[in-house]
């Protein structure tokens, strides 16, 4: 505003292109909002900015708010993000799915999939989580620069190991995990005051050569930790299969203030101290980063449970990938748009439910793909006690996923996705003092100023049995017709897409002020009623509704 001496609004319009907002959590809840009463509070520390800015309290408090003039509506920080940002994105594809139907009380009228709001899934530093081993195989195919660039041609290059190669580092990887996870129970039991015998006992534990699964994760409740106890006789039988044993090394934390995850953990504490599972389950304390290394680089199948749609991304799971891991998980986060039956395994399905339902029904086909999948391919070996079909898939999983979920894909996506097109429209924004913003903030005025003087009218339509050719009369009233887009639209149902096309403006209405009749075609795959007329804001360069929401409908 100093700088090129624009308004507050006029800087808004400005700057807005160069603020984008990556929202985090796929739950309302958990955008913090600030009470009414709170804000009359603290208002006189705002009172220097607001006079600064020339704008009022209110004027302020409506960027956070859904309704403007509600003064019992809490102020959103995730509203003013989105109102301050050109350009608003997810961290997996349903949550971007997800965060349109959250926010679609910004964009009343606007149809859920037309909420302004992308998605840039999550990736992970790779060289921050690969073992030694995993180090050395990838380097020998694919470079030690692997990773500092863009990763299109890693797939075909790590896809060339051999099974002898994925093998040996699978086993080696499982091996030292072993001994690290002993090394650290001893301690852990040490520090806790156990006899020397019971300390001793942490050497054998967990067998170097049994499938390892691993779970690591912040405990609470929609991570559904426990989903595993469902049937603690069951899993008994699981992990203590003479012929085909499996082993479990589970480690994580709880909120204080958690009780429901508190309790979790002291679940899977208690069940590890039974003879049953002494042998085959081991809690970690002081869940960190670095126990997070060793666990990702070490097990055979990463576990995750969550209560879909909870889970914004997740990133646990792609931190096994370069590693040879293999994900066994709901389908949420990440995971929703990764999982293929040649890569993995899933439970759930595409749906919401609410909490605590589906729960029985997940646990179950937990436990049915453990016991059918996973463990029988585990021990498919040949006559070089080598489990081929086990080895396939994990090399298609570290060739597909891996590149894909790593934090150099993610970061060209951040960059040409929305970057570049952010700083270009800030420069462009930004020019000429600010001249641009001027322009844009005067055309949301008037269209403000007279938006509900449009009128659309009834319309004429005719066939030939494949298109439909509308004509639409429209009343602009005092808005000029440069200012607005008149579209044809028909929701996607049974199965048929959306549709979106442009009405072009044709002669003028006789007898009318600002009138003109609108024509265009659409395909006659659906019925002519279920189309229906629109009216937009267009000006170029403007994101609507992203930055200006008015919507007109016919019906």
């Amino acid at each position: 505003m100093r700088r090129s001496n624009l308004s507050f609004r006029e800087a808004l319009w400005a700057t807005r292109a160069g603020n984008i907002f990556t929202t985090h959590t796929p739950v309302a809840a958990g955008f913090d909002r600030f009470p009414a009463d709170a804000l009359a509070k603290y208002a006189r520390y705002v009172e220097g900015f607001l006079a600064e800015a020339g704008i009022g309290l209110d004027e302020f408090l409506a960027l956070g708010r859904a309704r403007y003039g509600d003064e019992n509506e809490p102020f959103n920080m995730a509203y003013l993000a989105i109102r301050g940002s050109m350009q608003t994105f997810g961290v997996s594809r349903l949550h971007g799915q997800v965060s349109r139907h959250i926010f679609q009380p910004l964009f009343p009228r606007w149809p859920e999939d037309e909420v302004p709001v992308g998605h840039v899934t999550n990736g992970v530093h790779v060289p921050s989580w690969d073992s030694s081993r995993a180090d050395e195989l990838w380097t020998a195919a694919c470079g030690k620069e692997r990773w500092r660039g863009v990763p299109d041609a890693l797939p075909e290059l790590i896809a060339s190991l051999s099974d002898e190669q994925l093998w040996t580092m699978a086993s080696e990887e499982r091996q030292i995990l072993i001994r690290q996870v002993r090394a650290r129970l001893a301690r852990q039991l040490g520090s806790r005051g156990y006899p020397p015998e019971i300390v001793a006992q942490s050497a054998n534990v967990l067998d170097p050569n049994a499938l390892t699964l691993g779970f690591a994760r912040r405990f609470t409740g929609y991570k559904r930790p426990n989903l595993l106890l469902a049937d603690p006789a069951r899993l008994a039988r699981l992990l203590n299969d003479p012929a085909r044993p499996v082993q479990l090394v589970l480690a994580g934390k709880a909120h204080p203030a958690d009780d429901v995850g508190r309790e979790m953990i002291r679940e899977w504490i208690d069940l590890a101290q039974r003879p049953e599972f002494r042998q085959r389950v081991v809690f970690l304390e002081d869940y960190d980063i670095a126990l997070a290394q060793e666990l990702v680089q070490g097990v055979d199948v990463w576990i995750n449970t969550p209560r879909r749609p909870w889970e914004a991304c997740g990133t646990s799971g792609m931190k096994v990938l370069v590693n040879g891991g293999l994900n066994l998980s709901e389908r949420d986060g990440w995971w929703e748009e990764a999982y293929a039956p040649e890569l993995g395994w899933a439970i759930g399905n595409d749906g919401e439910r609410p909490e605590g339902e589906g729960d029985a029904e997940d646990a179950e086909a937990l436990y049915a793909i453990l016991e059918q999948e996973v463990v029988p391919e585990f021990y498919a070996r040949d006559a070089a006690g080598m489990p081929r079909r086990w080895l396939e898939r994990v090399r298609r999983s570290m060739a597909s996923l891996t590149p894909t979920y790593s934090s150099s894909r993610m970061a060209r996506d951040y960059v040409e996705q929305y970057y570049l097109i952010g700083a270009a429209e800030l420069r462009r924004r930004s020019a000429d003092g600010g001249e641009p913003a001027r322009a844009m903030h005067a055309w949301e005025s008037r269209l403000r100023r007279h938006w509900s003087g449009l009128h659309i009218g009834e319309t004429s339509v005719c066939g030939d049995g494949t298109t439909w050719s509308f004509s639409v009369p429209v009343y602009l009233g005092e808005i000029a017709p440069s200012d607005v887009a008149v579209q044809l639209y028909v929701d996607p149902r049974d199965g048929k897409e959306r549709f979106l096309g442009e009405l072009l403006r044709g002669e003028p209405i006789i007898g009318a002020t600002n009138g003109h009749i609108y024509t265009g075609t659409a395909p006659a795959t659906r019925r002519a009623e279920e189309y229906t007329v629109r009216i937009i804001p267009y000006f170029s360069g403007v994101r609507v509704p992203a930055e200006l929401p008015l919507i007109l409908w016919q019906k």
